[in-house]
């Protein structure tokens, strides 16, 4: 059988390896010049590449129809990806949250991994390429059965074009892999929206999930840009209703707009689900609360002030502050705290010090919105599931035609899921 796999990412590549292990003649066509451009920014360029946790917890940490996922997280699982790559030479290690990485800390050589096996499999890829259309028939009366389940088309080929001129090249099934709108310079900018409903498909709302978050406190963020903070705990609570939204506990980053980094990026994953769009986002007050010392409560972290107090007695209060934060913050510190930073540290009053850890233990941001879909690392929102067969990633509504990565309406939180997402989907369609 000709299989055409359209897209070059992780769930592509999976995709087109499994079906070529399935004896089927594969070719994979790829806009860009290159294969698998957003799995090497992934991860700031280290890779996770899964999860070490249960398949059962990879579906609690995809919020967004992750029951859909069961079969295919069964079909090929993060045991599998790991001895794919270990049966390519490269090793794996597993990091603090379960976080499995390359041993080597480069995504290149997860990626290495993949072209190697396409290589291997003699799969024919057609780079610079790109489907404008996907061509489809009317099932003939001898295929009637498939009529009566509600597919009335088939799947014969694809037209593409290389810029120069267009071509249609004929298949017996297209597996669609594209990618969602994220990070549109690495070829992912929608195409795959726009085939799909051509031939019937209907595609949710397309949102960014795991984005960056923009704050009304600009002056304070680009005071702290660049600074990172690592074993900080954060709430996000709506004000108004007195409602926590999310908490977690890690690494997070000042920007020029506002904030990202791990526990910022999960944090936004729920944030754009419990406002559905940044619109809505204005009409309600939302507060970022940091706690910059979780490990001491009140008590212990004033105890730990009055020790650093005692021993500096003499010196003014921007110069007491050094073993407690870093030089960044400082400055931003003592403008909240209010107390005159000329202030011998022996004259601070009790209540300027409660004050002082109060802030500590409950700095507060005021989200604004998040950035563009275009810089969200996962698109949440896609085809819809209703309309894919979750065994074998099959469409309902056009015969031959299969979906794999994100694409479809699904995404999880970060840790490594949304690649085995790929992964499984990918396989899933290619071995089916």
């Amino acid at each position: 059988m000709k299989v055409i796999v359209i897209g070059g990412g992780p769930a592509g590549m999976m995709a087109a390896i499994s079906a070529s292990q399935k004896g089927h003649q594969v070719t994979l066509i790829e806009k860009m010049s290159s294969l698998g451009r957003k799995l090497l920014i992934t991860g700031k360029g280290r890779c996770n590449i899964t999860s070490s946790l249960g398949m059962s917890k990879f579906i609690e940490n995809t919020p967004t129809n992750g029951k859909f996922l069961y079969s295919c997280f069964q079909n090929f699982t993060n045991q599998d990806i790991i001895k794919f790559l270990k049966e390519q030479g490269l090793e794996v290690k597993e990091e603090r949250g379960n976080r499995i990485f390359p041993v080597t800390d480069k995504s290149l050589d997860v990626l290495k991994c993949f072209t190697k096996k396409l290589k291997e499999q003699k799969i024919k890829i057609e780079y610079n390429t790109k489907v404008t259309e996907l061509i489809v028939s009317e099932i003939q009366s001898a295929e009637i059965a498939e009529v009566k389940k509600g597919k009335n088309l088939k799947i014969v080929g694809v037209k593409t074009t290389n810029g120069v001129s267009e071509k249609i090249e004929k298949a017996d099934r297209v597996i669609l892999a594209t990618g969602g709108k994220s990070y549109p310079l690495t070829g992912s900018t929608g195409d795959g929206y726009i085939l799909a409903k051509k031939v019937g498909h209907t595609i949710t709302e397309l949102r960014p999930s795991l984005i960056p978050i923009e704050t009304y406190d600009l002056a304070t963020c680009k005071q702290l840009q660049g600074l990172t903070l690592k074993n900080v705990s954060i709430t996000i609570t709506d004000i108004e209703k007195n409602k926590k939204i999310y908490e977690d506990f890690g690494e997070m980053i000042f920007t020029h707009f506002g904030v990202s980094g791990p526990i910022i990026l999960s944090a936004s994953a729920h944030l754009t689900r419990y406002k559905n769009n940044q619109e809505k986002m204005k009409s309600r007050k939302i507060i970022l609360k940091i706690d910059l010392k979780p490990a001491l409560t009140e008590e212990k972290l004033e105890e730990r002030i009055l020790r650093d107090f005692n021993e500096l007695k003499n010196k003014q209060f921007k110069n007491s502050l050094d073993k407690l934060l870093p030089q960044k913050l400082i400055q931003v510190i003592i403008k909240k705290s209010k107390i005159q930073e000329n202030k011998k540290v022996n004259e601070i009053t009790r209540e300027e010090r409660k004050k002082l850890v109060h802030l500590l233990k409950d700095f507060q941001i005021e989200v604004k919105g998040f950035r563009p879909i275009e810089e969200a690392i996962i698109t949440s929102g896609g085809v819809s599931t209703k309309e894919i067969n979750p065994k074998t990633m099959e469409s309902k509504i056009v015969k031959g035609l299969y979906f794999a990565g994100e694409i479809i309406d699904v995404d999880s939180y970060t840790g490594g899921f949304n690649l085995q997402i790929a992964y499984s989907t990918g396989y899933t369609a290619g071995n089916n």
